[in-house]
């Protein structure tokens, strides 16, 4: 009896799973169970009168392999009876057999009728992609002219190949032979069914359904089954992580094919693959909009609320090393313990067929697959930074742009802050400390960024000095992602684990947060890649307990899931902000416009660069103008500036000393020694000095005369500047003192005056530098002795004591040369003498300095005016010069010396006149052109030379407009990808 009634539940148990197991997601395969289940799915035993089972549900189980719930049996009361056991097995052996047959049919049938209707939901969840064929190289559409089909088939196996593949039903044809002698031995079927319950127990695993034959359990059934949840669980977090990874590895292989195909669309090879001009992504065009508003206004005062990834954290935190994970390159300069982020760093990312990185102004791309490629852009982004700083400074808000293109990289845009310090140290600005909190506050005060908040989990957290600052900034945590680095140390290192799940929560410190966020840097190597980093951190996830012990969740870890978490609330802001702000900017730009307009109403709207373009063209002209500059004018300006500048040396030097010799000889003499010495010393550097000052004298007359109604003074500054500049780069030819002094040379050796006019000439010229020299000495005389009596009267001025003393030794001086007109040019001590004893007779105390001084300038105007007189004599002197003043007693070796000085100037006013026009104007022009250059790329300067109400509104007013037609092409482009 106790045989019977097992048997009885076996094919209760038996019958349940037949029936029930398409309505089970993985339920047990047939071939698990023994061989005498396998052989019994009918619902009852033949000779038991057995009730169907009732079905109800205890509770749901999860499987890794299924998410539908499993049921549990609950086996109705067997009725007991007597039947006539009766044996007819061939004939049961049949019907099951037809059975199987009708199953298998129903099966393919069924199987092949879900097998189209699946394929067909498929098809309608795939897009339409006949837009998108245009990606598709023009090569795949004709690759049957480059692969030989013909050929592959001929390749493939034939059907006898094929054939020796499918199953073999010699075999089949066995199993189910031995089906029938199975069923041939009754005792063998008792037995495996009073099994069959124990078989089905021990079958149950901690992924699949447990049944129980009674409703009632043990106190051990139901320990064992709370001992199974608690591994299914744990098996269940282990499933998940493996299964993250799996499919991070999946989408990491398909987004290098992805790259592949990039690379095919976008170069151009031999095979006829042409280049095709792809249409700017959404996150470069908003990056533009970006560097725009930078330009336009660096201090945010235009209310910039455009969303951005501000990056903040404290010194060595780990901030550079989570951007470099979500760019996946080590792009960041790197230092143990010093300050490398020195400027904000605006960096794009966007997805790319190519993994480089290039500057907003350079077309240098880097490649971040190449090793020398990335040394190159960190030592690049260092240059950078420290000449963004300026002197006697530690940090700058000048900001970086930087450029990241990859496949698979986030679609955003991240500003990398310098690390907040809590004490300046040695070798930093006093102010280093608040500078880097007013920047960072100047980021971060936008209503839209998203604060990107990092956190060393290495360190307590009481030491931070970020999270007080991201608090003020963002009290609610509305747009603040919290990042805890090092988590590996952090879990090494803390013995209480649970601190980190309150430093993750916020719990520590008064910081709320949208999300929180666990990563592992890399275990502290700097050349350490970046795909190892991410291995060390997927297998230190894999391991760790802080998610077996669910202190942290499956999506809070890893810089993977952090970059998508942020990418998804970068653009989710950036959806709901940027319209608010391109009407904010279209209502500036209407204010703008109006002010022009009412302001400037005849005047186009010329911004800084415009202006300066302008200006370039009018100072070119104006170089240009110095060329049509007549050669009569050259030597006329240049003669005169020449003796201007050497007739001191000439009059003083040369002519008054050998004038006063008395004798032709010596004057002859001392007039050639003297001509000599000048020439070869002094004469064709101070040619070469007067000719650059006249050029520089013409140039700053054109730049600098104003052009009448045309004239505009907003470039003043420009020219002024640009002409200083261009003269202080501008050096005279070296060879030019060389040449000139063999021309003065012989110009000064010649002394055959050919005819009466150029005498004339000298003795006019002669006279007109004897004028000026008496002129300047009666000027001397008068300041001396003061004024004369008419003016005295007339004016009502008085002589001062010193002055009334020298008139009265003027006065006895001018007596003694009255009674020797001839006397020499010094005064001897006697004479001094006598003079002193005759003004001390008179009351007037005087010292021999004095009378020297006096002398000299009494001595100088009685020798000029005794010149001029001669000059006068000479004057008919031509005829005597031709005879060499033979049988003369007039000599004129004065003006033959006035003669030779006046040729010089003549012949060295043309030679430097030559040298002006053919060599040193365009050398000049050539410097104006290098110094415009210089300052178009200087923008500081343009800033500084060209100023005004009208610039800044014209500026303003383009990179508005600018800045506007961005935000409406980005918002199109917008609307198109929804």
């Amino acid at each position: 009896m106790l045989r019977l009634r097992r048997a009885a539940v076996a094919c209760e148990v038996c019958q349940s799973l037949v029936k029930h197991s398409s309505g089970i997601k993985g339920s047990l395969p047939l071939q698990k169970l023994h061989l005498v289940s396998r052989s019994i799915y009918h619902s009852h035993h033949p000779t038991l009168k057995l009730q169907r089972p009732q079905l109800r549900t205890s509770f749901q189980q999860f499987s890794s392999l299924t998410n539908l719930p499993l049921r549990k049996l609950r086996l109705s009361p067997i009725k007991y009876g007597y039947q006539p056991r009766r044996n007819f097995w061939p004939a049961r052996l049949a019907a099951r057999l037809l059975k199987l047959r009708y199953l298998i049919l129903g099966s393919a049938v069924g199987g092949g009728y879900t097998a189209k209707k699946t394929f067909d939901q498929w098809k309608d969840m795939i897009p339409d992609l006949s837009d998108y064929k245009w990606i598709v190289p023009d090569i795949v559409w004709e690759i049957d002219e480059y692969i030989d089909f013909e050929k592959i088939r001929k390749a493939l196996p034939n059907s006898e190949d094929l054939a020796k593949l499918a199953p073999d039903f010699d075999k089949i044809v066995e199993s189910l032979s031995l089906l029938k002698d199975v069923f041939t031995t009754g005792h063998k079927l008792v037995s495996e069914v009073i099994g069959a319950s124990d078989l089905l127990l021990l079958l149950g695993s901690p992924g699949e359904t447990a049944f129980r034959a009674t409703d009632h359990g043990s106190e051990s059934d139901k320990h064992y089954r709370k001992v199974t949840d608690k591994e299914k669980i744990d098996q269940l977090q282990e499933e998940l992580l493996h299964t993250q990874l799996k499919y991070q590895r999946i989408l990491e292989r398909l987004e290098k094919e992805n790259k592949e195909l990039r690379k095919l669309v976008l170069q151009k090879d031999d095979k006829g693959i042409h280049h095709r001009k792809l249409k700017k992504s959404l996150i470069d065009m908003y990056s533009e909009v970006l560097d725009v508003l930078s330009d336009y206004d660096a201090s945010y005062n235009t209310q910039d609320h455009l969303p951005r990834v501000v990056v903040v954290g404290d010194q060595s935190a780990g901030k550079t090393s989570v951007l470099e994970m979500i760019a996946q390159a080590r792009i960041f300069p790197r230092g143990s313990g010093e300050m490398m982020t020195r400027s904000p760093v605006k960096v794009t990312l966007s997805e790319g067929p190519h993994h480089v990185a290039l500057f907003k102004d350079s077309s240098r791309e880097f490649d971040l697959t190449k090793e020398e490629d990335l040394a190159a852009l960190r030592h690049e982004i260092e240059l950078r930074m420290r000449k963004s700083v300026k002197e006697g400074c530690t940090v700058s808000p000048e900001t970086i742009s930087l450029n990241v293109k990859g496949p698979g990289l986030q679609r955003m845009v991240l500003v990398d802050l310098p690390g907040v310090i809590n004490t300046v140290t040695s070798g930093m600005a006093p102010d280093t400390k608040e500078t880097i909190f007013s920047i960072s506050k100047a980021y971060m005060q936008n209503p839209n960024a998203i604060i990107l908040c990092i956190q060393d989990g290495s360190v307590d957290a009481e030491r931070s000095i970020v999270t007080d600052l991201v608090s003020q900034m963002d009290p609610h945590g509305r747009r603040t992602i919290f990042v805890l680095t090092k988590v590996d140390l952090a879990e090494k290192n803390v013995t209480s684990p649970s601190r980190i799940q309150q430093i993750i929560e916020g719990k520590l410190f008064p910081m709320k947060a949208l999300g929180y966020f666990a990563v592992v840097t890399g275990k502290g190597n700097s050349s350490e890649s970046i795909e190892a980093i991410r291995d060390y951190e997927e297998e230190f996830f894999q391991n760790s307990k802080l998610l077996k012990t669910s202190m942290l969740k499956a999506h809070q870890v890893t810089t993977r899931n952090l970059s998508l978490a942020v990418s998804d609330c970068f653009w989710k802001m950036v959806r709901e902000s940027v319209e608010q702000q391109a009407d904010s900017f279209k209502a500036t730009r209407f204010n703008l416009e109006t002010e022009w307009k009412n302001n400037y109403p005849r005047l186009r709207e010329l911004d800084r660069n415009e202006l300066f373009e302008k200006a370039k063209n009018e100072i070119l002209d104006e170089v240009i103008s110095l060329s049509q500059v007549t050669p009569k004018h050259w030597e006329e300006i240049l003669q005169q500036s020449l003796w201007e500048r050497v007739s001191t040396h000439v009059i003083e030097n040369i002519y008054l000393p050998a004038a006063q010799t008395m004798n032709s000889g010596t004057f002859n003499t001392t007039v050639d020694i003297k001509l000599k010495q000048w020439t070869d010393k002094q004469l064709p550097n101070k040619a070469v000095e007067v000719a650059w000052e006249t050029l520089q004298e013409e140039f700053s007359r054109f730049m600098t005369e104003p052009k009448g109604k045309e004239h505009d003074d907003i470039f003043d500054k420009l020219k002024e500047a640009v002409k200083e500049e261009s003269i202080k780069r501008h050096k005279w030819n070296d060879f030019a003192e060389d040449s000139l002094r063999v021309i003065q040379h012989n110009a000064l050796e010649d002394r055959s005056i050919s005819d009466k006019q150029q005498w004339d000439a000298a003795i006019y010229f002669m006279e007109e530098a004897l004028q000026a020299r008496l002129k300047d000495t009666e000027n001397a005389i008068e300041n001396m002795v003061g004024p004369d009596w008419k003016k005295r009267w007339l004016y009502w001025k008085n002589r001062t004591q010193e002055q009334c003393v020298h008139n009265e030794t003027k006065n006895e001086l001018e007596k003694m040369l009255k009674c020797n007109e001839e006397h020499p040019a010094y005064l001897a001590s006697d004479e001094i003498t006598t003079v002193r004893k005759n003004l001390e007779s008179r009351g007037v105390e005087v010292d021999p300095s004095l009378i020297k001084d006096t002398w000299h300038q009494v001595y100088r105007r009685h020798f000029l005016k005794s010149a001029l007189n001669h000059c006068n004599l000479c004057r008919r002197g031509f005829y005597y010069y031709q005879r060499h003043f033979v049988d003369s007693e007039l000599e004129c070796n004065d003006v033959v010396l006035f003669w030779r000085i006046q040729r010089m100037l003549a012949i060295t006013a043309n030679t430097l006149r030559q040298q002006l026009t053919n060599t040193e104007v365009r050398r000049l022009e050539k410097n104006v052109k290098e110094v415009l250059e210089d300052f178009a790329e200087d923008s500081e300067k343009k800033v500084r030379l060209l100023t005004g109400k009208r610039v800044q509104l014209a500026e303003d007013l383009k990179k508005v407009r600018e800045i506007q037609e961005k935000l409406d092409a980005f918002i199109e482009a917008l609307h198109q990808e929804k």
